[in-house]
This record gives structure tokens, C-alpha cells and sequence, in this order.
């Protein structure tokens, strides 16, 4: 993407404002998407559904992501990014809508499914749109900004969802983000300037990344950490409701105590990554493995399983920030081609996690599933930590 601002003069309030409505947009669109996890086990007593089975709402929304992040972008590459990023954000009203009134567990899924369109399409454009909207100088800042809106989503989007699920029924909570959406929607056709397409991605763009050796590194430390985090965390409620033992009141601030950390872990992150891109990376990957190791032996009492917890969301939310800034020091001369890859890689590996932990928690335990996720971090780390050089 270029660094090529608006030519209309704006001022540095109103750039800073539309950063913040894409940090809005992209807090709806994870809080969509993860809302499941605090309402899983509602969801599917309503349907009938086991909670593996109920897992399908997390997993779908990626499968189509990680699909719609690269053919979304390239087939609208030459379309004004605002006009898309407006559509996109119609795209999710009207999903979270279908959710609030699905009277079928099909509909529900089509519901996900446009989640899905939705997160493909606007974090590869939006996440990578802080250089057209502020000053060089900013732009680190503004980008932290942006993918602050990912632990946002868990500190304040899924405890309050779950919050208003378990008071209001887990329609409700649909029917809030469906009104946040349109909210965000107003805004960004309020605050975004033009932005016109100026360097086009293609797909053989996409090809010469895939053959970079750091664009391949990149992959593989997402792939693992990404499975590790959502193998075990999209079933983190049932676990604390199984294991734990703890009310559906305390649940949502133990989900709380992880979001905030989340938050904290994202800008500690922005700092880390400016000293040492790898050992962030790995430091994620290591403390992922302890608490998820940990969870079956010390999270069966409340003050275990929230200090845990904490943990687990400082060391998260560290983890898109890592990854995304990763393939971009890979591509620096294709940084919408590498936001693409990395939205696409992470999507796809979020959907198989949420997959394979369903499965592994329908056929053993939701103990079983944290230990695999944190022997899967711990190979992320060490695989990262081996295959580089400090960077």
C-alpha cells in the first residue's frame, strides 16, 4: 500500500477520528466473530447442539475469511477502499441481524458465513490503511491503534455480549453488534477520505510473497500459534463452567480480566516488537503454552483459573501485532499483499482450531484439548527460535 495521503486537506483531529472508526470497525467485526465463545453452550442448548457441534459458529466465520481475504480484495482492487470498507461494514449489520432471528441452526450458520465475508474483506484493506490517514511519523502508533480493537473485542465485546446473552437471551447480544455495526458505519462514511486504489495487488503479487523464505516463516508461526490459541480458547467456557465450576456472572469477568490484560499485551507487544520482532514472537508462544498446560492442573479453583487467564491474555494480545508485523518486514514492498496473507493464514488456521478442538472436546475433555493447545505453542516457539535470526 502506498504512503500516499488524501490530497484534500484535513486536519489531524479529523485523520485521527478515522483511524478510530476503523479501529471501531474492526473491534464489531472481532466481536462477531468471537462472541460465540461466551455464549457456546446457550447457543447450542437453544439448537440442540453439543458444544463441539455449536463450535461450527467460530470455525465457519474463519474457513470463509481466510477464503474471502484474498478474492475479496483482488476482485474489487481497483474500487475505492472507503466504498468497501462501507459495504463491508452493511455486510455485518446484516449478518448479525440473520443471527438475532435465525430460527434454524442453517440460518444461524449463514449468518456466520458472512461474518466470514466480512472479515476477509475489511481487515485486509482496513488493517493496513494507517499510512493513507496520518502522518510517517504516526504510523506505528495509528496501526497499534487499529489492531488494539482485536483485545478490545474480547475485553469489552464478548463480556458484554455474554453478559447481555445470559440477561437478555444471546439474540439480544446479535441484535446490539447489528446496531454498533450500522454506528460504524455512519462514521466511516462521515471521517474516511477518498481512497482511491493506488498500487493494485495481484495474484502473481501473492505468488512471489508465498516464495519468500521470511513470508514462509510467517506462515508456519501462525499456523501453530493461531491453532494453539483458538484450539483451547474457543472452549474456555466450558471449561470454566465444567471444571471451574464458576457461575455465568463470574465467567464474564473472568473474560473481562483476560480482554483487559489482552489490551495490555497488544501495546506491550508494539513496544517489544520494536527492541526484538523474534523474541516477542516467541515470549507469546511460551507463555501461551504455560497457561493452556497449566489451565487442567491449577484452573480448577477460581483464583487459579483467572491468574491464568490473565496470562494467557497478555500473552495473546500480543499475537496478531507479532504476526502481521512479521509478514510485513517479509514484504515491505507489498504491504496489502502481506496484510492479505496474513489475514487469509490467520483466519484459516482460527476456523481449524475451533475444528479440531470441538472434536477433540466431543471425543475426550476440554482438559485434554488445553494440553494439546499448549504442547502446539510450545512447538510454535521453538520452531520460530531455531528457523531465525534475531530481527
Amino acid at each position: 500500500m502506498s504512503t500516499i495521503t488524501s490530497i484534500r486537506p484535513r486536519s489531524p483531529l479529523v485523520d485521527w477520528l478515522a483511524v478510530t472508526s476503523l479501529t471501531l470497525g474492526i473491534f464489531a467485526i472481532v466481536t462477531s466473530e468471537i462472541l460465540p465463545i461466551g455464549l457456546l453452550t446457550t447457543i447450542g442448548a437453544d439448537f440442540g447442539l453439543s458444544d463441539g457441534i455449536a463450535g461450527l459458529t467460530m470455525t465457519l466465520p474463519g474457513i470463509v475469511a481466510a477464503i474471502a481475504a484474498p478474492a475479496v480484495t483482488l476482485a474489487t482492487a481497483r474500487l475505492d477502499r472507503r466504498v468497501m470498507l462501507c459495504v463491508l461494514m452493511a455486510v455485518l449489520a446484516t449478518a448479525d441481524v440473520l443471527a438475532a432471528v435465525a430460527g434454524s441452526y442453517w440460518i444461524m450458520l449463514i449468518s456466520r458465513a458472512l461474518v466470514g465475508l466480512t472479515i476477509g474483506g475489511f481487515w485486509s484493506i482496513g488493517a493496513g490503511l494507517a499510512a493513507r490517514l496520518v502522518p510517517p511519523p504516526s504510523v506505528g502508533t495509528a496501526t497499534a491503534l487499529i489492531f488494539s480493537a482485536v483485545p478490545l473485542g474480547s475485553v469489552l465485546g464478548v463480556p458484554a455480549g455474554t453478559f447481555i446473552g445470559h440477561l437478555a437471551g444471546w439474540r439480544t447480544a446479535f441484535l446490539t453488534l447489528a446496531a454498533l455495526a450500522i454506528l460504524v458505519l455512519i462514521a466511516l462514511l462521515a471521517l474516511l477520505p477518498p481512497l482511491p486504489a493506488h498500487q493494485v495487488t495481484s495474484p502473481r503479487v501473492l505468488l512471489d510473497l508465498l516464495r519468500e523464505r521470511g513470508t514462509k516463516i510467517a506462515l508456519l508461526a501462525t499456523f501453530l500459534i493461531v491453532l494453539a490459541h483458538f484450539g483451547t480458547y474457543t472452549y474456555i467456557t466450558p471449561f470454566l463452567q465444567h471444571i471451574t465450576h464458576l457461575s455465568p456472572t463470574a465467567i464474564s469477568a473472568a473474560l473481562l480480566a483476560y480482554g483487559v490484560a489482552g489490551i495490555a499485551g497488544n501495546f506491550l507487544a508494539g513496544k517489544a516488537i520494536a527492541m526484538s520482532l523474534r523474541g516477542a514472537f516467541v515470549a507469546t508462544g511460551c507463555l501461551i503454552a504455560l497457561t493452556t498446560l497449566m489451565l487442567p492442573v491449577v484452573g480448577t479453583t477460581a483464583v487459579g483459573a483467572v491468574v491464568l487467564l490473565v496470562l494467557w491474555g497478555l500473552a495473546y494480545g500480543g499475537v496478531p501485532l507479532c504476526s502481521q508485523a512479521w509478514f510485513l518486514n517479509s514484504a515491505p514492498q507489498a504491504p496489502e499483499g502481506a496484510t492479505i496473507l496474513f489475514t487469509s493464514s490467520f483466519q484459516a488456521t482460527f476456523a481449524l482450531g475451533a475444528l479440531v478442538g470441538g472434536g477433540g472436546v466431543d471425543a475426550f475433555t476440554v482438559s485434554t484439548v488445553m494440553i494439546c493447545g499448549g504442547l502446539t505453542a510450545l512447538l510454535m516457539a521453538a520452531s520460530l527460535w531455531s528457523l531465525t535470526k534475531p530481527r
